[in-house]
């Protein structure tokens, strides 16, 4: 029985998949296995894969999906699985994005975070950028009351964030994560596609209770934008603009929505007259009242608010105050 089983989903990544994988061979953690999920790639990835690496390693699965169904499907295809059989269950799961390459002692790291600290859901690791490995790529997500999740240390100096930090939610691009919580928390929502899942995800895990926390030891290097090609584009403005109403709907009560509703068009505002810059305005627009649609479909998903829900929104209210002016001042 594998410790850890690990889930690459995959979208035309042929160009990065042999790097990625070879990472993870290098580990010295080596108690795992792999299932990479496939998004109907057309690029010749599965082709790839099963020519150089299901035929000689047993440890790498690949499922192939009939139409590219978004990040938050796959990875859930690939959790699903991978835990069918209790004889191949991880007591870990750790997601891996197609584009990064994994340090040496990444792995092991991770798991040793998780072995010794029981209340964590995630732990991820300290993604620094593929291109110029002096900068931060991701070294934890945070959620603010302008209704904005962001990284503190994007583009920073990789000598910066060198402890280890509490975190709204882990980015699921190196996430390592505890099986038996995704019974209390659940998967990751298929109704976001792609982009703020692992927020999403995060912040439900937080209201149960559980934590999750960046850890620096655990160092990936990231390419970024894959498969969207670039930092701002209109697929991605207009599913994280959607996905952003959406979360906030599903994870905050009434009330809390309402006290925060001032912050929340705020912060709406900003990001439009930003995106107008960029000449995305339109793209943000339409992701708003995508947003919206996601709401009425997708209304069978919000948080079941009990004493223990209610209790830690109100902690995290707190943290959504606090997570504004490390915004606000880039720290």
């Amino acid at each position: 029985m594998p410790r850890v089983n690990v889930i690459i989903p995959n979208y035309n990544g042929i160009k990065y998949l042999d790097d990625c994988l070879k990472s993870l061979m290098r580990q010295t953690f080596s108690d795992f296995d792999i299932t990479v999920v496939d998004n109907a790639s057309d690029d010749g990835s599965c082709e790839r894969l099963k020519e150089r690496w299901l035929g000689t390693r047993d440890m790498v699965k690949l499922i192939e999906l009939s139409e590219n169904t978004g990040f938050a499907n796959a990875v859930n295809v690939g959790i699903r699985a991978s835990g069918e059989n209790k004889e191949t269950a991880g007591e870990y799961v750790f997601l891996l994005n197609n584009d990064a390459f994994c340090d040496e002692n990444a792995l092991k790291s991770l798991v040793r975070v998780m072995d010794h600290k029981r209340k964590l859901f995630s732990a991820q690791g300290k993604m620094l950028q593929a291109k110029e490995p002096y900068k931060i790529d991701d070294c934890g997500d945070l959620y603010c009351a302008l209704g904005w999740a962001f990284t503190p240390g994007k583009d920073a100096d990789n000598r910066h964030f060198s402890a280890r930090e509490p975190v709204t939610s882990a980015c699921a691009g190196a996430a390592i994560y505890r099986r038996e919580y995704f019974e209390k928390v659940g998967l990751f929502d298929e109704n976001h596609f792609c982009y703020l899942e692992d927020v999403d995800i995060g912040y439900r895990a937080r209201l149960k209770g559980y934590a999750n926390i960046m850890e620096p030891s655990a160092i990936v290097y990231h390419v970024g934008s894959a498969s969207s090609g670039s930092r701002y584009n209109e697929f991605k403005v207009e599913l994280t603009a959607g996905n952003n109403i959406y979360l906030i709907y599903k994870n905050m009560p009434a009330v809390q929505i309402l006290f925060n509703l001032p912050l929340i068009l705020a912060g709406i505002v900003i990001k439009h007259v930003f995106y107008l810059r960029q000449g995305l305005g339109m793209a943000h627009v339409k992701g708003l009242l995508a947003g919206i649609k996601k709401i009425l479909r997708g209304s069978d998903k919000k948080v079941s608010f009990g004493w223990t829900e209610v209790l830690n929104a109100i902690r995290l209210q707190f943290e959504l105050w606090i997570n504004c002016v490390r915004r606000l001042l880039a720290v």
